[in-house]
């Protein structure tokens, strides 16, 4: 196999090459032999990387005129980016087979936009979705859409459900992935006509479809992967995380709140830095742009050196194991059932 090359939006991100150039030395340490193109403001990425020597025999520098504003609107981004960015000139290196695998921490908006202009669509998808990794009791599932569509037909639903499996398979190693839609409740009856819709559409599928899972199944891990718009599916990852954040709080509050409170967590201080690493979501950092002919990954814009390679880690997986041909392959197989599907409703 030859080597797997990762391109790098330096610039993205509330940190820029800070935290994006000083995170591929836990990755080069882990996988020596993934090379990376360093995509944005030559003078400040050779700065940091004049900090980790040991990253120069596997990084080279692509000097970029400008980087993409974290809070500048799609549309500004695609007129002002365009073929001069750092975020467009990284998407665009995996289109032209420079590299296997996009990674950005960048203006979310601007680069679903980019990837889906520069990469387009895999046939038979509709819109492409952001897949993320989610905790749970049980371990890890994959949850999706988280942002990139506000509402969902049942047909998308259930290719959500198609590139959701077949990310579940690759990042997890699952041979068949247990699917639920995420809905108000698990009765039949409950839920918007699209969701009912999908639900009538995947329990006919090959997937592995265990039906609806209410909004505290995520963290339990009722399922391994969980289907929903992308509104809904944002709101519950940023509620997650503030609630994370929330308890953390609590907790610091109590073991300070009494003298006996600070000698017991010196007594169980392992256990709560154990909890503070499982409630940390830099640990699950890393969302695929599920649906394109290339493989994207964004990072959480605010992650830390660690949250960021593991986005690296989560773009150099998915590349090597050809996730994007195993998509496409699966979504024919839906295809039929989506085409009898819309033929009864003329």
């Amino acid at each position: 196999m030859s080597k797997t090359t990762i391109a790098i939006d330096a610039m993205g991100g509330d940190y820029g090459p800070e935290v994006t150039v000083a995170s591929l030395v836990r990755v080069h340490q882990e996988r020596p032999k993934v090379a990376f193109l360093l995509f944005g403001d030559e003078a400040k990425i050779t700065a940091e990387l004049n900090k980790q020597p040991q990253l120069k025999t596997v990084c080279q520098i692509v000097p970029c005129d400008m980087a993409i504003a974290m809070d500048a609107k799609p549309s500004v981004a695609l007129r002002q980016g365009r073929k001069v960015s750092s975020m467009w000139r990284a998407i665009d290196a995996v289109k032209q087979g420079e590299a296997q695998a996009c990674v950005s921490a960048g203006n979310t908006g601007a680069l679903m936009a980019m990837a889906k202009i520069i990469l387009r669509t895999l046939p038979g998808i509709e819109r492409p979705a952001i897949g993320a990794i989610w905790p749970t009791v049980r371990g890890e599932s994959v949850v999706l859409d988280v942002g990139a569509n506000t509402t969902a037909t049942a047909s998308q639903y259930a290719q959500f459900a198609v590139m959701g499996a077949a990310y579940a398979r690759t990042v997890f190693g699952l041979s068949n992935p247990e699917i639920g839609l995420l809905n108000i409740g698990v009765e039949e009856v409950k839920g918007t006509d699209d969701v009912k819709e999908a639900a009538e559409l995947l329990a006919q599928s090959d997937l592995n479809f265990k039906g609806f899972v209410e909004g505290d199944g995520i963290g339990r891990g009722d399922v391994d992967v969980v289907v929903t718009d992308g509104f809904t599916g944002n709101i519950a990852l940023k509620t997650a995380e503030g609630t994370a954040r929330q308890m953390g709080e609590y907790l610091r509050q109590a073991m300070g709140s009494s003298l006996m409170s600070k000698i017991g967590y010196l007594f169980a201080i392992s256990a709560f830095k154990a909890l503070r690493a499982r409630m940390d979501p830099n640990a699950s950092n890393g969302g695929m742009l599920l649906g394109l002919t290339g493989v994207v990954v964004k990072s959480h814009g605010g992650a830390d050196v660690d949250g960021f390679a593991t986005a690296v880690e989560v773009g150099v997986e998915t590349a090597e194991a050809d996730i994007i041909g195993t998509i496409g392959g699966d979504i024919e197989k839906m295809q039929s059932l989506l085409d009898d599907a819309w033929a009864e409703k003329i």
